[in-house]
This record gives C-alpha cells, structure tokens and sequence, in this order.
C-alpha cells in the first residue's frame, strides 16, 4: 500500500495543472500522478498541430462561456475565479510567453507544445510531484476517510482524489459504480463526409458561409456561420465544428446522415443576391458568367455551383434569363447537400459525455455524491468548439480543485 495526501487519476492537462497548483499552495503534500499511458501530456503533444493551442483571447467570463456547448451556464462562476488572462499570467510566472494569433487563438511564442510540457515537468520536479507511469486504474473504493485505488501492479491510499482521465469510458464505469450518473458519450468535434460534385475536385478551398441542419422533414435544426473548408472527405472548417459541437447529440441520433443547406454568401438573402445577379445582367451583358467570380468567391467553386445551376459556361450575363439567374442563386444562398458520415478533426477528438453537471460543485468541482472526490477536464459533461477553450477548461477546473483541497 502506497500513501499519499493527494492522488490524481489522469496525467494529461488538466490532472497536472491541478497537481502543480496544489503544490505551489500546499507544498507539503505528497501528490501523486497515475498516468495508464506510457507517455503524459499525449493531448498537449498534438494539440493546434504540435503548437498547443493553449487557450482563447477571450476575456469576458460571459462570452467565454459561450463556446461551450456543454457547461456554457455551469463555467460562469468558475471563469471569474480563473480565465484567459489569468492563464496567461500563470505560464509568464514560468518563463513562458503566449502569443495572440489574428483568430483569437493562443500559442506559445515558441510554436511548439513541447514548451508547456518542458513547462509542467519542470514543476513537478520543483515541487516533487511523484508521476507513475503504466498505471491504469482497475478500483476506487470508499473506505472511512480515505480512498484506495487499485492499478494493474499496486495499491494507493489517499483522502482526496482528482479524476482528471478526459472522456475515459473505464473511468466512467467506476465513478457509475461509486453512484454518479454518466452521460452517454457521443463525438463533439467531427467534420461532415460529403460527396458531391460541386466539391469533390475543390479541396483547400475555404470561404465564409452559413451553413444550417435540416431535420427529417426539412426544417432548420441548427444553424451557423464563419469560415468553411472544403475538404477531400466533405467539409470542415469553424462552421462546421460548431455545428458538430452544439449539435453532437441530435446528429449522433440521425447516425451522421442528414442534410445541411450552405449559403455560400453567408448573411446575403436570396433576394439581395437576385437583386445583385439582375444588376450584373444589365451591367455586364457582354461577359461570359463562368469567367469572372463574383462575390469573392473563389473562381473554381463559382464555377462549379454555375454547372450545378445549369448554366452554359459559354452563356453571357445579357443572354441570361430570369430562370437562369434564380437557378444560380439557389445554388449560391440555399444548396442542399448530402452528409454521409463523420471525420475527427484532425487529431482533436473530442466527446459530448461524462460525469452529469448536476452532481459537481462548480464553487469547488468536488464531487455531490462523494466527499473528498473532486474532478478537473473533460471527465465531466463539459466539451468545447475548437481554439483552446477546452484547454481552458482545463485549467480553470484545475486551479479551483487546487485551491479546495484543505
């Protein structure tokens, strides 16, 4: 049996904030990491392509909360304690810079998330932080005051815990055991498999759109805006991680087989851009329509969504007709396009799951059935769109387990 005050199920982003935190409050406490993996920090490794997306430069706790599908009302309080500015802070007191990037995303000036990692190793080493590697979790059991928990080779005593784990399915099994409720866990992050002939040659296109969800019968179930790629399995982009983030449980019920309808002009309605296509006629009636894009579009797809619409590409705007013209704006405001699957955005998988929000104190993120059992991350029912909220999450939870450990 080995003791410790402080045992953290977890060794990824959120499991070490919240070790170094509470040892720079309560540096006589003996913590200790159990990490299943060979390796810590695999998450961090590969976030924003190697760079680490550290986290968003957002800086009101409100706004904040809105890019959390899941937790938006739960992390209102807890971003007043700590948030974006105070992150930036915390890694500057360790030698650490970030830097703001034109989309809000924040990095280390480095551009390489080995710096965070170098960064948190070279706190657990200050502060003795005991990282035991190759050690799933098999047990926690309650006993009196204290916890034990159980991995494949030996047994810890501690009386606190910290389950820092992420969307870990065998985890939820034993926090299920010890009686909390876990919320089914469904993909978050995905983009959408589209085949299509107006995409299918377009890869590494990208535009701003509005892209909306149609339900069985047709109309809207969710909707959204900003920049689309076209991608070689469909589309991706901030347009579509939001919809597969704030819709991660509706479009897991449809089996990820729906339709979507893309306005390709975004906020532009069908009669502003009939109106526009009209002007065009009477402007440049010589012109070919194929030739030239209109709209800041770029020219192949234009020139795809005019196949799409039935129009010649040796037709000029004065030989246009009306039919033509409402064809082509249909094709421009409101295309339908099959989905057909999911794809994980990059190497960010992320999941809509975990411990229910109604059984953790947001004041302390200490568990409501279990005394002394606390959580921090994505072990709880709390998911992000992408650009380092969930990081944030991350360290938010993190430092407020870290300052309720007495």
């Amino acid at each position: 049996m080995i003791k410790a005050d402080l045992i953290i199920i977890g060794g990824g982003a959120a499991g070490f904030f919240t070790a170094i935190n509470a040892a720079e409050r309560s540096p006589n406490l003996k913590i200790i990491i159990l990490e299943r993996g060979k390796e810590v920090l695999t998450k961090v490794k590969i976030s924003g392509g190697g760079r680490c997306n550290v986290t968003h430069a957002e800086f009101s706790p409100k706004e904040l909360t809105q890019n959390y599908p899941r937790g938006e009302k739960e992390l209102l309080g807890p971003f007043h304690t700590f948030m974006t500015g105070d992150t930036i802070e915390w890694f500057e007191k360790r030698g650490m810079e970030l830097k703001i990037e034109e989309d809000g995303r924040m990095f280390p000036v480095s551009d390489s998330s080995q710096t965070v990692i170098d960064c948190f190793l070279s706190e657990t080493r200050r502060f003795g932080i005991e990282i035991l590697l190759n050690h799933p979790v098999k047990q926690i059991q309650k006993e009196d005051s204290s916890f034990l928990v159980s991995t494949s080779s030996d047994t810890f005593s501690a009386e606190k815990i910290v389950v820092a784990t992420g969307s870990n399915p065998k985890i939820w099994k034993l926090l299920e055991e010890m009686g909390h409720r876990i919320v089914p866990a469904v993909p978050s992050l995905f983009t959408f498999n589209i085949k299509d002939s107006r995409i299918i040659d377009l890869p590494g296109i990208s535009t701003h759109a509005s892209v909306k969800i149609l339900d069985t019968t047709g109309k809207i179930a969710l909707e959204s805006n900003g920049p689309l790629m076209i991608t070689h399995w469909g589309m991706s982009g901030p347009a579509i991680l939001k919809l597969s983030a704030w819709g991660a449980r509706i479009l897991s019920t449809l089996n990820y087989r729906f339709n979507i309808e893309v306005n390709w002009l975004d906020q532009l309605s069908d009669a502003e851009v009939l109106d526009a296509l009209m002007t065009l006629k009477s402007s440049q009636g010589k012109q070919t329509i194929f030739k030239y894009a209109q709209f800041g579009l770029p020219k192949r797809l234009w020139q795809n969504l005019i196949k799409a619409a039935g129009i010649d590409d040796r037709l000029t705007w004065a030989e246009a007709t009306r039919i033509n013209l409402q064809n082509l704006t249909n094709q421009l405001t409101s295309g339908i396009f099959k989905v057909d699957g999911k794809s994980t955005f990059k190497e960010e998988f992320v999941t809509a799951g975990g411990v229910d929000l109604k059984e953790v104190n947001f004041k302390t993120f200490e568990s409501r059935i279990c005394k002394n059992l606390f959580f921090a991350g994505e072990v709880i029912d709390i998911d992000a769109i992408t650009g380092g909220f969930n990081f944030q999450n991350a360290w938010t939870s993190g430092f407020i387990v870290a300052q309720n450990l007495e």
